[in-house]
């Protein structure tokens, strides 16, 4: 596989011009990376089945742990998942932030990103770039972070990512830096709240 095309975009104020090129590699199937508020990520379209198994050989992981899906607002992830009331109150006080939470999936979601449980990850990240991605692409997009097995640490940059990841991906976003941190998982099915793990997301209003 070729290197992966790099490009440069203000993560702060992305410009619709460069965030429809990523939007375009998206649609045509391809795998991206690009900077959150936790880590850089690499993401698809989760309804692009091919892309999304790519993803799957790129961190080796076993069908049995789907992936994450990240929208683009709080609306956006009733689409996806199954909401209580308790799961509203928190995290719509919360959200966008840095945590990934696991709630009951709707028909929406692919299979392949479901869980034996019938449960799904959202995210909704607290950055103007993944956001409007996901609104310039009209559906959630996978993603997970940048870490492959064996890496100790998230990468920090693209300058890492396209040394590492290169040529296993399409397109490498080059948001700046990013000081890694994974998000905080919280389940929230069944009106119990689980801290799955703890990152850059206070646990406090959850506790």
């Amino acid at each position: 596989m070729s290197p992966a095309r790099t490009l440069e975009i203000n993560p702060a104020r992305p410009t619709p011009r460069r965030v429809q090129e990523v939007v375009d590699v998206l649609r045509q199937g391809g795998v991206v990376c690009y900077p959150t508020d936790t880590v850089y990520g690499i993401g698809c379209d989760i309804y692009n089945n091919k892309a999304v198994k790519r993803i799957y050989q790129i961190k080796r992981r076993a069908k049995e742990k789907p992936f994450s899906l990240m929208c683009a607002d709080f609306q956006e992830m009733t689409s996806y998942c199954h909401i209580s009331n308790l799961a509203y109150r928190l995290m719509r006080k919360n959200l966008p932030g840095p945590y990934t939470f696991i709630l009951p999936a709707a028909k929406l979601v692919p299979k392949l990103l479901v869980t034996k449980q019938k449960t799904v990850g959202i995210r909704v990240p607290d950055h103007p770039l993944c956001r409007e991605l996901v609104r310039a692409l009209g559906n959630a997009v996978l993603t997970t972070s940048a870490i492959l097995p064996g890496d100790e640490t998230a990468m920090a940059n693209a300058y890492e990512i396209e040394e590492r990841l290169g040529g296993m991906v399409d397109l490498v976003v080059d948001g700046g830096s990013v000081f890694p941190d994974p998000s905080t998982v919280i389940s929230l099915v069944g009106d119990q709240v689980e801290i799955i793990r703890e990152g850059k997301g206070d646990i406090s209003p959850f506790v």
